[in-house]
């Protein structure tokens, strides 16, 4: 082996392989020796192939992090030659400049960090970083158990979750247990592993009414949509299909199968307009300059002892003085046209006012007498 190389060959390839830690890397570079031989010269040499320094920690110190980021992203430097003289990979300075961006020190910090710290202060810093982080991810579980709770089970997220049902928090634990430990999620969720599996057991399992429940819907549809669950219960019951009448009805609910009812109008004496309608002159401008201008009038319902009585006035909108009046027990138009009759008796030759009221039907008989004010 010696004749056929150098010492020199031998030196330059042992301190190549010290720098590379890869014998086909080696052997690809120099063109020789054999992978074999390269073996050899290590074995043979173990002071030549083991590195200057002393062998780097498999995580790299905080403060060694610190000082490559300053080195390549403040100093200028390569991040080839300061991964060569840490001893680390160019990766790994990149991967520890993108943790200090998205959380600082924190994300430069190993558990050895804290565990190594001889200062006090140091250590309960580090546990105080460590409750942080547990009630930020607290935190999170429960913002994602709340959102589940109205995407999955469609309930308010305000809903008490101590009230669910234990098939409802299976559901939402089905949903988060990518994200989260099972022990936290039943924990939170009060609920106990065993009752958790046979829940998911539950949920799993196939349905037992799936055929009950598409015969249902042939009946029902076959009828016209107009059975409820008692004549499907019927028809069931012919058929030899003995279940009770809850079960039909769940399940009818289940596959929105309402019977739709239509219903009656209900009663209204009202038979629409039996004379043209009487233009609105005054359009709710009730202000009179003068006497006998403008005239209101209605008719209003007392409640006595003896039985009810109507009241119908005429009232000047000058100062709200009636003009005349009439009471009777019917509210007709005989009632109405009495009323206008005094009013008239009262009235100059050149007096002409315009009367204004409600559309009641007393008031739109042809009986009524509203021309002779026009």
């Amino acid at each position: 082996m010696a004749s056929r190389y150098t010492k020199e060959q031998v030196h330059a390839a042992l301190i190549l392989y010290r720098k590379l830690q890869s014998l086909p890397k080696v052997v690809e570079t120099l063109g020789y020796p054999s992978r074999g031989a390269l073996a050899c010269w290590v074995h043979q040499h173990p002071e030549v192939v083991a590195p200057k320094s002393h062998k780097r920690p498999i995580k790299a110190p905080i403060d060694v992090k610190l000082d490559a980021i300053r080195r390549c992203y403040e100093n200028g430097e390569t991040l080839k030659s300061v991964a060569e003289e840490i001893g680390y990979s160019s990766v790994a300075i990149l991967t520890w400049h993108k943790k200090y961006l998205e959380k600082g020190l924190v994300g430069l910090m190993n558990k050895s960090d804290t565990e190594s710290s001889r200062s006090p202060e140091s250590i309960q810093n580090a546990k105080d970083i460590e409750a942080l982080k547990a009630q930020m991810m607290d935190m999170q579980m429960e913002i994602d158990i709340l959102r589940e709770t109205l995407n999955v089970i469609k309930k308010d997220p305000g809903v008490n979750q101590a009230a669910l049902k234990n098939c409802e928090k299976t559901v939402i634990i089905d949903a988060l247990k990518n994200s989260y430990s099972l022990s936290k999620l039943c924990k939170r969720m009060n609920i106990s592993r065993s009752s958790y599996y046979y829940q998911e057991s539950l949920i799993h399992a196939e349905d037992k009414y799936n055929q009950l429940r598409d015969r249902i819907t042939e009946l029902f549809h076959k009828n016209y949509d107009a059975y409820g669950y008692r004549k499907i219960h019927m028809l069931l019951k012919r058929d030899g299909i003995t279940v009770s009448e809850k079960v039909i009805r769940r399940l009818m609910k289940q596959c929105d199968l309402v019977v739709k009812r239509t219903h009656r109008r209900k009663y209204n004496s009202y038979k629409g307009e039996i004379s043209p309608a009487v233009p609105n002159l005054l359009k709710r401008n009730f202000h009179s300059d003068k006497p006998n201008e403008k005239w209101i009038t209605d008719i209003t319902e007392f409640s006595i002892k003896a039985g009810k009585v109507y009241l119908s006035p005429v009232i000047d909108c000058l100062d709200g003085m009636p003009v005349s009046w009439t009471i009777g027990t019917s509210p007709n138009a005989e009632l109405a046209n009495d009323m206008i009759k005094e009013a008239i008796s009262t009235l100059k030759p050149n007096e002409k006012p315009i009367i204004h009221s409600d559309y009641a039907e007393e008031k739109t008989m042809p009986k009524f007498m509203i021309s002779p004010l026009h």
